[in-house]
């Protein structure tokens, strides 16, 4: 049996070479495209909407433009393609801090400043490192321990503040006629008031600067004069209350509840705020 190299039918026509399928490509700026009908070779300068359909803009090499309908219909690279609109940029939401403040993208926590916030208890630095932790590193501010508003004439004698070495304090409990006012009018006598600022908020303990609905309740009990008033609400709220170590339990499960400065009350938010404003606007 000989190879007929002819095929079946000599008289038949060649076949035609199968055309590439084509493929939807994105209109990316730059992306340089043949419009197929008219031989328009240019690169994408946008897309746009007119009259109410999607186009593209080309540009040739003159710097002249045309539009075209986004679809098939369109040569890259010598292969057809169907134009697309490319897909739309994410809108960048930027990332806020507990605080409520714009994170600062892969910043790493400055030297620590001359200025200091103290605040009176270790419950109060770990509220505030859970809101202003952030916003505290990146300006290089420390905060530490008075361990009580007794201890502040003695700390403020201590750090010697002065124009570059600002102090700022938080005080619990900080109202007219309250044992705290006493204690902060008598310490600052004796320092340069100028290079000091005292602020407090209205309750006896900041516990009671955490939202109350955060801890499913209306409102913070009233503690009797002379209970201890973090055993006395740990007691309302039904919660183990017998020694210390229910103290530290109840306050990691309150200070657990608070997520950003939203579930705080205003009258800390903004001493706190004031404060670091304060420390922090200092010549370098």
């Amino acid at each position: 049996m000989s190879h007929d190299r002819y095929g079946h039918d000599v008289l038949s026509a060649p076949r035609a070479p199968r055309r590439p399928a084509a493929v939807a490509v994105a209109a990316e700026p730059g992306l340089v495209v043949e419009d197929v009908e008219t031989g328009w070779v240019g690169a994408v300068l946008r897309v746009e909407t007119s009259g109410g359909m999607r186009v593209v803009v080309l540009e040739d090499r003159r710097g002249r433009t045309r539009t075209f309908p986004l679809g098939p219909g369109f040569w890259v690279d010598g292969r057809p393609v169907i134009l697309a609109a490319p897909a739309p940029t994410p809108r960048r939401i930027p990332r806020v801090t507990a605080s409520g403040s714009v994170a600062v993208p892969e910043q790493r926590a400055r030297v620590a400043r001359a200025s200091r916030i103290w605040v009176e208890g270790r419950h109060d630095a770990e509220l505030v490192e859970r809101i202003w932790g952030d916003d505290l590193r990146v300006e290089g501010v420390v905060v530490e321990l008075l361990d009580g508003v007794d201890n502040l004439a003695a700390v403020l004698r201590a750090f010697s503040p002065g124009p570059i070495r600002r102090a700022g304090v938080l005080v619990d409990h900080l109202v007219p006629g309250s044992k705290e006012s006493r204690l902060v009018a008598e310490a600052l006598r004796h320092v340069g008031a100028e290079d000091v600022l005292v602020l407090g908020h209205p309750y006896v303990d900041v516990w009671q600067a955490v939202k109350p609905a955060r801890v499913g309740l209306e409102r913070w009990p009233d503690i009797p004069h002379g209970t201890d008033i973090k055993i006395g609400t740990l007691a309302a709220l039904g919660w183990p209350h017998s020694d210390q170590a229910d103290i530290a339990s109840g306050w990691k499960r309150i200070l657990g509840r608070v997520r950003d400065y939203r579930d705080l009350e205003p009258a800390l938010l903004g001493r706190m705020e004031e404060l670091i404003d304060f420390v922090t606007a200092v010549p370098e």
